[in-house]
């Protein structure tokens, strides 16, 4: 799988900490996500498509367009 957090991130300019706090996450948990040591559950992958304005579909990599 293609978890798309990273690349969505930095693409957008938003450090791990801000992320963290816009979601009201712990920044340790958005690192274990984008390097695959944790994965996300159903609703906190919804809080990121929404977040970033993409799909599930793009988030996880399974397509490559964003809507």
């Amino acid at each position: 799988m293609d978890f798309r957090l990273k690349v969505l991130r930095k693409k957008r300019g938003i450090s791990q900490l801000k992320l963290a706090m816009d979601l009201n996450m712990n920044q340790n948990t958005i690192s274990r996500y984008e390097t695959m040591e944790r994965e996300a559950d159903y609703q906190t992958l919804i809080r990121f498509a929404d977040y970033f304005g993409v799909s599930l579909d793009y988030l996880l990599g399974r397509t490559d367009e964003e809507k």
